[in-house]
């Protein structure tokens, strides 16, 4: 087994430092300037298109879900395991210069992440539950390459539903049983962990997206407002560490003193991987989501996953950030993983609070499972059409989250992060071809916003587009307008 984690291992480096980093960064660079950094520009529009108004069908429903709850599922995929396992580790790798690393790939991020999303919403499909979509179908209607498309579907579903859920169980199951029996001995509890999830993610996956959608938009504004509470409530207590941790993370970033025997190089690499891992920023996981959403045009959406991407990274990842780093840790010999935070968590507030944190990565890791869920749910879908072929995979990943509440992650960590690589390339790839498309579609709603319009897209506005299946008109964009009752 240690020879296969180590070729798992030296492979992943490989790939991460040979091909994704270089093509995050010079893509993301690229990005931000033919967009006109619209991750920083438009932030106002962010929060605006958040709360737009769903389009209704003819007869007065929703048409899909709305663009807070394309948000939400993105959010849950994105808020868990890698916000406080992840950061955890990337603070025992490379110290507090990860940080630093970590928040400049939010940033440089955001574009890719503005320019997925926005190309999702453009070619997505209508299902019998609103809309779907994401990067297999923008290879597919944009690029004309199917192939490529399947090839990224396999990827996503053997990365998220299965590999990434199954580390956000196995973190669930450790935090309990570390808080029920932290001198070890209980060895029933992941098994009973793994019934109890295995039983919830089957009551909720087997209810489509508008269930999972119900579910995230209750699920995780509440997990992130208890979990920054805690935060700032630790950060408070260490006030006075405040300027010395953002001295160490901007120093350390650059090889200034390294802590834990980090090189540059590493502190860099585990920055980018972790921060990747977390806000998936260019990974192709969150156009998933954001194709789902009713929206009157594909920039909006752009722009709520971007902020899904601050959301994220600049809130939750640096709240657990400065957890752990005000608490003085010895990172030298620090543990991998949520152990670092976790302690970090009970050395300031006591005990008692591992019992909160218990309830918050429950919360954090269980909506990423639902999230993650509906990624593999509707790459499935791109692949066959064969319902059949979707109750086994709902099957397969209620099995996978059991499997993986009573398995050890180490190995799949690893793998983990080389199947994020090869999804990320084939992204990226995909991407970038197609970016011209994204920001003639940016032209087009800046165009609108200077007109004093609520921005408006249907395919005759760009009309030498081919591949586009939804965007008929603007009656069917925005739908009729909710009755008002004038009389009540």
């Amino acid at each position: 087994m240690d020879v296969v984690d180590a070729v798992v291992v030296a492979s992943g480096d490989a790939l991460w430092t040979w091909i994704v980093l270089p093509l995050v960064a010079v893509l993301g660079l690229y990005f931000t300037i033919r967009s006109g950094v619209v991750q920083f520009r438009l932030i106002p529009e962010m929060f605006r298109t958040l709360t737009n108004r769903t389009p209704l069908t003819p007869d007065g429903k929703p048409q899909s879900v709305s663009a807070f709850g394309a948000f939400t599922i993105s959010a849950a995929s994105r808020v868990g395991v890698g916000n406080i396992a992840g950061v955890g580790t990337a603070i025992a790798i490379g110290g507090p210069g990860a940080v630093f690393w970590m928040w400049t790939m939010a940033f440089i991020g955001g574009a890719s992440s503005f320019v997925e999303s926005t190309l999702g919403q453009l070619y997505k499909v209508r299902d019998a539950d609103g809309f779907r979509g994401g990067p297999a179908y923008y290879m597919q209607y944009g690029l004309r390459a199917r192939w490529m498309g399947v090839l990224f579907a396999v990827i996503l579903i053997l990365c998220f539903p299965f590999a990434f859920s199954s580390l956000q169980a196995n973190t669930i199951s450790a935090t309990v049983a570390a808080t029920i029996a932290p001198d070890g001995g209980a060895d029933t509890i992941p098994w009973i962990v793994g019934v109890v999830l295995a039983v919830l993610t089957a009551l909720v996956v087997f209810g489509g997206v508008r269930r999972i959608a119900s579910v995230t938009q209750a699920v995780v504004p509440l997990m992130a407002l208890g979990y920054l509470l805690i935060g700032l409530v630790i950060v408070a207590l260490h006030a006075d560490q405040v300027p010395v941790v953002f001295a160490s993370i901007y120093q350390q970033a650059f090889g200034v003193n390294e802590v834990v025997g980090a090189t540059l190089g590493t502190i860099i690499m585990t920055g980018v991987k972790r921060g990747m891992f977390s806000n998936e920023a260019g990974l192709g996981s969150a156009p998933n989501a954001g194709a789902s959403a009713a929206v009157t045009h594909p920039v909006k959406q752009g722009l709520v996953q971007t902020l899904g991407v601050y959301f994220d990274t600049f809130l939750i990842c640096s709240i657990t950030a400065f957890i752990i780093l005000v608490s003085q840790p010895d990172l030298a010999s620090a543990e991998r993983g949520i152990s670092l935070t976790q302690t970090a968590i009970t050395s300031t507030l006591g005990d008692w609070s591992s019992v909160l944190l218990s309830v918050i990565v429950f919360l954090l890791a269980f909506s990423s499972i639902l999230g993650n869920y509906y990624y593999g749910e509707s790459n499935i879908e791109f692949v066959t059409p064969r319902r059949g072929v979707l109750v086994v995979y709902r099957v397969l990943v209620v099995v996978a989250i059991f499997a993986g509440s009573i398995a050890s992650a180490g190995l799949v960590w690893d793998a983990a992060d080389g199947i994020m690589g090869l999804m990320a390339v084939v992204n990226l790839v995909a991407i970038a071809l197609l970016s011209g498309v994204a920001f003639r579609l940016l032209r087009d709603y800046s165009a609108q916003r200077r007109a004093g319009r609520d921005p408006v897209f249907t395919r005759d506005r760009l009309p030498e587009l081919s591949g586009v299946q939804c965007w008929d008109d603007e009656l069917s964009v925005t739908g009729p307008l909710p009755v008002v009752d004038h009389h009540r």
